[in-house]
């Protein structure tokens, strides 16, 4: 049987950071407000020429270093995004294009904070059955695009980054089992206004119901970790590690207790990055192997929510 597994990890988050303190300078907040609500302390931004596709490449080029690969060993590229460099072409055929990539399918996923998790899942199936066999998967976000910086409710919450793992065909398992969920009916809960049938006429910006997107992503998530151990036949003490999606301490915190496990058995990068959307699970995974908390054949949760709502999860077996 074929399975694929993560041959190597890659992150990218730009060099401009923004702290709280930065903040309470032109927005009706301050950095203790910041912190006791989302974990936050600073955010990375893009600036200059930097876009999604720019930090996508990066994290890639460091994701195919780690795995010891040539790029053009690769065959498949998946980028989740929700803010790509335009609205066509693909922001995965301009990182094919940076990354001198030829003839091989290249396209973006729309699933918004939970896109690489959707990645991961495609790749995964792609391998499995011998449509490819080795992947890179991206999720990078330039969330500091379509943010209203005067929406303290919002604009504190969010960072722009990139991250990627490069997935091989292996006779030994990796990605155990991936969980992918959607419901549309909490659309106006979390979204971003504007876009092709809304007009151009103002700047795109992301629209939030804190409160009760914290309530739905606390619940959906307790579900999904339950669905992923049955699935598996294991036991919440059989995880080495949980990484979750990178949106705010409460819903990790809440999330570590659901499982029973303590909060230095979770990966949190939060209070460095904020919310990097579909960055903020490659990311936090790259943090963690590269400072060696994270070693081969650990298992490993990882899972994330976001608008749609989406959400889903992935066991791996790094």
């Amino acid at each position: 049987m074929i399975f694929s597994r993560i041959l190597g990890t890659g992150g990218y988050l730009p060099e401009r950071v923004v702290t709280n303190a930065e903040l309470e300078e032109s927005v009706a907040t301050s950095d203790q407000w910041i912190w006791e609500r989302t974990g936050i302390r600073k955010r990375h931004l893009v600036s200059g020429e930097e876009t999604t596709s720019v930090m996508a490449e990066r994290a890639a080029r460091s994701a195919i270093e780690a795995a010891g690969i040539d790029a053009n060993d690769i065959d498949l590229i998946v980028l989740a995004t929700t803010t790509p460099d335009r609205i066509y072409p693909a922001a995965a055929c301009r990182v094919q294009a940076r990354l001198g990539i030829k003839d091989c399918p290249a396209f973006d996923v729309q699933a918004v904070c939970t896109g690489f998790i959707y990645g991961l899942s495609i790749a995964d199936q792609f391998i499995r059955t011998k449509s490819a066999t080795c992947a890179l998967v991206i999720g990078a976000d330039a969330n500091s695009k379509i943010l209203d910086w005067s929406d303290r409710r919002t604009c504190v919450l969010f960072g722009d980054g990139g991250g990627a793992v490069v997935l091989g065909a292996s006779e030994k398992p990796g990605i155990l089992s991936s969980h992918l969920h959607a419901d549309g009916r909490y659309e106006q809960l979390l979204y971003v206004e504007g876009g092709v049938f809304h007009g151009y006429d103002q700047p795109a910006s992301v629209k939030m119901q804190g409160g009760e997107v914290f309530k739905v992503a606390v619940r959906t998530l307790s579900r999904i970790v339950d669905e992923t151990l049955a699935a598996n036949n294991l036991e919440k003490k059989d995880l080495d590690w949980l990484i979750p999606h990178q949106a705010n301490i409460r819903i990790i915190s809440a999330t570590a207790k659901k499982l029973g496990l303590p909060m230095d058995q979770v990966i949190v990068t939060v209070e460095d990055h904020g919310n990097t959307s579909a960055a903020s699970v490659p990311l936090a995974l790259d943090v963690a192997v590269r400072d060696g908390r994270i070693k081969r054949d650990q298992i490993v949760l990882l899972e994330a929510f976001g608008g749609g709502f989406t959400w889903g999860s992935a066991l791996i077996q790094y």
